[in-house]
């Protein structure tokens, strides 16, 4: 697929400064970097130009980071870096700023710093994908390969399955995985992110649906990298026999 040289649409990674559950979360290091740094990279090994990805954050030494990656910054107000801020509300604030700057673009792609891991060589094509089809945004899911329920009264009562049904059975569901998200303007200037008629990409490998919002889901993720790297290093060595 060809996109024009110029992409009319801007990158913007939140990562504000406290996080109650995971403290200096978005510094913490993921393969010895900090893990602002990867969603970073993703943008620039995927083809959107340094001056269309724009860091959003309230926390100086993660906007010192990202200036060493010669993107854009963008220092948000402290009422937008609350527990209860919506990643809706950071948006719409940066459209604004945007709108005051005279910067066009015709939508917003989220990336989001707790999702460190994403599909290589397909941004673009999620972008075009959304800008070629008349419909507010686009973003991503996994499989929800699970038997789950509810509990009431301490009795389990299972949603998506007969007790003793196979899984191969079970009815294909799916759920949002918070790797990518594509929104247009006009969605974004309601406030929202994902609309009713949004594009939904289905990403079947596990990987991706890595979140971290807990120490131990950095853990989890450093032990997936260094899986990764053995593997990769085991490949190596098999072709250079």
């Amino acid at each position: 697929m060809s996109l024009p040289s110029v992409l009319p649409v801007h990158v913007v990674i939140p990562a504000r400064k406290n996080s109650k559950r995971f403290p200096k979360k978005n510094k913490a290091l993921l393969a010895g970097l900090p893990l602002i740094t990867h969603s970073i990279q993703y943008a620039l090994t995927e083809g959107i130009p340094s001056n269309q990805i724009w860091v959003n954050s309230d926390d100086p030494e993660i906007l010192d980071i990202a200036r060493e990656f010669g993107v854009q910054c963008y220092r948000r107000s402290d009422h937008l870096a609350e527990d209860t801020t919506s990643t809706a509300e950071v948006l719409s604030d940066q459209l604004e700023y945007f709108n005051q700057e005279g910067i066009t673009c015709e939508a917003i792609v989220l990336l989001q710093v707790t999702n460190p891991f994403r599909p290589k060589g397909r941004l673009l094509n999620m972008v075009k994908q959304l800008l070629d089809s008349d419909r507010s945004s686009l973003f991503t899911i996994s499989p929800l390969n699970k038997k789950f329920g509810k509990i009431t009264d301490e009795i389990f009562e299972p949603v998506n399955y007969i007790p003793g049904q196979r899984m191969q059975d079970l009815e294909p569901l799916y759920y949002e995985n918070g790797c990518i998200y594509v929104s247009r303007i006009s969605l974004i200037e309601q406030a929202k992110v994902i609309g009713e008629d949004a594009i939904a990409v289905i990403l079947d490998d596990l990987l991706f649906s890595v979140d971290i919002d807990e120490k131990h889901d950095l853990e989890l993720a450093e032990a997936l990298v260094r899986i990764k790297k053995e593997i990769n290093e085991e490949k190596k060595t098999h072709m250079g026999n």
